[in-house]
């Protein structure tokens, strides 16, 4: 069994809060976690028990009434018990009393988010991290921000990396030894988001185009959004393009990211990007395996650059930082693929490169971004398919992607 990175967060929040809530995706590691847990007096209830979700919907403030250190698992499938969970820490607000888990994001509904303010904490916990899987305890973030990069003689590169990216996170897949199986695991899982947890959330007219939405979606993962663009490929319009992508980010199938500005910089592009949040099934959905990767490696930038921002995602959950994840293009297209702002002001810079050969220009959009923060900026680092860190100036340089897990 695998030790996650939440688990630490999770019980420091429920020594102190009266709710604690852990989100993420299906089958991504959290009832493991919340099991854990109640082996230790907590009693565990599941509302993907068909009886127990009736009851639940049938009288949601009798359900919680004489419930006290409880796990309530996919929260999400009836929303009116937060309220009910509220009522309850209204009256007796001692720590740790709730540990909720949600395949669905239901604190972005205005109702829940309002009405539980300042008595839950909400962690966040995706599929299994590179370290995780290794059994390490990673220091990137905080290395990354002191310029203390390390090289990496055991690095994972070339045909390795490839592979490592193309497994992702899940636990079930990661499992499988065989790549076609683990496919076959992916989009089962897949159709399963789209036909089961997004019910549970919306009421979604063209729920059969779905599946070839999330297609055009993951061929412009690693890419700036555009709405009327996707919505136009199953015949919606922006708005409705806009809010599918909304749901699908709500059962964290994806993610999209602000870009990061100042008034300082006159032409910047202020559109966000869009990410899947698992390498493995991005795989899976565009038909990516190991050997078409290997015939054609172009295919493997836009995988690489997901993977390395989920990563940096879950690395965020372990860490004591408190950051804010950006990406940043100007006007004359020189981009940053992430950009960490710590909350102090300081910045980060993060390129993503799938060859083993780093030059100068690389550094392009890196520069821009140092100038227009001056002092703030920390250090700025393009991860590439190598074993050493370069330095390629000051404050910048090339660094292993092993990096991230070693």
């Amino acid at each position: 069994m695998y030790t996650r990175f939440a688990q630490r967060r999770v019980e420091e929040a429920l020594s102190d809060t009266p709710v604690v809530l852990i989100v993420g995706p299906r089958r991504c590691g959290k009832t493991t976690l919340a099991r854990n847990l109640a082996q230790a007096g907590r009693r565990y209830i599941t509302l993907d028990d068909q009886t127990t979700l009736q009851s639940a919907q049938s009288d949601p403030g009798g359900f919680i009434r004489g419930l006290d250190l409880a796990i309530i698992d996919e929260i999400q499938r009836v929303p009116e018990l937060l309220l009910a969970v509220k009522k309850t820490v209204d009256e007796d607000d001692r720590p740790g009393r709730f540990l909720l888990t949600g395949s669905a994001n239901v604190m972005t509904l205005p109702r829940v988010a309002d009405s539980l303010a300042g008595r839950i904490e909400t962690i966040q916990m995706l599929p299994l991290a590179r370290a995780e899987i290794d059994g390490q305890t990673p220091g990137f973030l905080e290395r990354v921000f002191e310029g203390k990069l390390q090289s990496q003689p055991s690095a994972i590169v070339g045909d390795e990396l490839v592979r490592l990216v193309l497994l992702g996170g899940f636990p079930e897949a990661i499992r499988r030894d065989n790549e076609r199986r683990r496919q076959d695991w992916l989009r089962s899982y897949l159709a399963s988001i789209l036909t089961r947890d997004l019910r549970d959330i919306a009421d979604i007219a063209k729920m059969i185009e779905l599946p070839k939405f999330v297609q055009l979606l993951a061929e412009h993962s690693g890419q700036l959004v555009n709405y009327s663009q996707l919505g136009a490929g199953i015949n919606v319009g922006h708005k409705t393009g806009q809010r599918y992508v909304g749901l699908l980010e709500q059962v964290f199938l994806i993610a999209t990211v602000q870009p990061w500005f100042t008034n300082g910089l006159k032409r910047i592009v202020k559109t966000p990007k869009l990410h899947f949040l698992d390498s493995g099934l991005l795989a899976a959905v565009r038909g990516l395996t190991f050997d078409r990767v290997k015939a054609d490696r172009a295919a493997f930038g836009a995988l690489l650059e997901s993977f390395v921002f989920a990563e940096v995602l879950k690395l965020m959950t372990g860490s004591d930082l408190r950051l804010t994840p950006w990406h940043f293009r100007d006007g004359e297209m020189r981009e940053v693929d992430i950009v960490l702002e710590r909350d102090d002001g300081m910045i980060v810079g993060i390129e993503v490169k799938a060859s083993a050969t780093v030059r100068p220009s690389d550094f392009a959009g890196m520069k821009v971004l140092a100038q227009a923060c001056g002092d703030r900026f920390a250090f700025g680092v393009v991860l590439y398919d190598g074993a050493d860190v370069v330095p390629f100036g000051d404050r910048l340089a090339a660094a292993p992607l092993s990096c991230l897990w070693r």
